[in-house]
């Protein structure tokens, strides 16, 4: 375990797939009551498109990321790093997720929805079953068809339940540790944009609720994906939608939800939502600046939760040590644009 009690926030920059969409690549880290940042490289790809951060939830020294070349780990704040043994088969890694009770177990979601698990903390890794098929919109023209696992989560009172979002395909769920998988997404579509996911969050407040994010906005459901509502957000679009890229809970205070979101997936703005009652109503947070293109990143200091961050697609990063009430500018370096991770410990 670390005994470094310092705190660091970490940012990857990456970029779509798709031809001719813009990747670039870096992973830098900043103290997180700091305002520099450093470029982390030492053991990792040439040029590394970082699409997944995600910190050990007991020893904040340990570091894992995901890369166009699997994923790799650090176990001194990211100045050294080594890559785990996933055979690498040219598919990039696009989440990461610890199992809540058990740090052992960790999930690793790439792209064509290939999803990877590892019971010994990423020594050794199988690949796991996902057979789902996805409504046809989603291989309609102009659709994406490689069905990116853009985030997994676990349920924290349930190891075997376990969720997927999947870019362009919807929501994805296993109740047996990932053995079997269905599509929670099932329904008539008149267009891709409501199945194109972009995070699932199972919410610790209210047993049975899941939270979903997309590109039309944010649904939850009730009865653990079987059925899904649209919630309320200010529209942000010309489409009456507001675009959803990360959703997270407060350490240690499940009522208290926040959300990145913009207009699009490039755009002039990027704004913020809070939620105080467990993903029951929200409200537009006025953060005192007006951030410049999408907000793509959310994370908090779980050992001081007040203390939190956002990040943009255009390199702004924002950060805030009273909860999210103020916010003052943290920007990356000159260039540095394509967040796609953001996460502190």
């Amino acid at each position: 375990m670390a005994t470094n009690d310092k705190a660091y926030v970490y940012v990857g920059l990456a970029g779509e797939t798709a031809p001719g969409r813009v990747v670039k690549s870096g992973l830098y880290r900043m103290a997180a009551d700091g305002d520099r940042w450093q470029p982390l490289t030492r053991g990792l790809p040439e040029a590394p498109a970082i699409r997944a951060i995600m910190t050990h939830p007991k020893d904040p020294a340990t570091v894992y990321v995901g890369t166009q070349q699997g994923p790799y780990r650090s176990t001194d704040h990211g100045e050294h790093w080594e890559r785990l043994p996933i055979r690498d088969h040219g598919l990039p890694v696009w989440s990461l997720a610890f199992d809540p009770r058990n740090a052992k177990v960790m999930y690793a979601g790439y792209e064509n929805c290939e999803v990877f698990r590892t019971d010994d903390g990423g020594d050794h890794w199988e690949q796991l079953p996902v057979t789902v098929r996805f409504p046809e919109i989603t291989v309609a023209r102009g659709a994406n068809p490689a069905k990116r696992i853009l985030e997994l989560t676990v349920n924290p009172a349930d190891s075997d339940e376990i969720y997927g979002a999947i870019e362009v395909g919807g929501i994805i769920r296993s109740l047996d540790g990932g053995e079997t998988w269905d599509n929670m997404s099932h329904g008539q579509y008149l267009n891709d944009d409501t199945v194109d996911m972009h995070g699932v969050l199972v919410g610790r407040w209210r047993p049975g609720t899941v939270f979903a994010i997309a590109r039309a906005g944010l649904f939850t459901s009730t009865n653990r994906g079987e059925h899904w509502t649209t919630a309320r957000l200010e529209a942000l679009n010309a489409k009456g939608q507001t675009y959803c890229r990360d959703i997270r809970e407060v350490p240690g205070d499940p009522k208290t939800m926040w959300i990145a979101a913009g207009a699009n997936f490039q755009s002039d703005l990027g704004a913020l939502f809070k939620s105080g009652d467990g993903g029951s109503t929200w409200a537009r947070a006025d953060m005192g600046v007006k951030p410049q293109t999408t907000m793509f990143g959310l994370a908090f200091d779980e050992r001081q939760p007040r203390r939190m961050f956002c990040a943009t697609t255009g390199g702004e990063v924002f950060a805030s040590q009273d909860g999210g009430e103020t916010w003052a500018d943290r920007p990356l370096p000159d260039g540095a644009t394509q967040v796609y991770a953001l996460a502190c410990a």
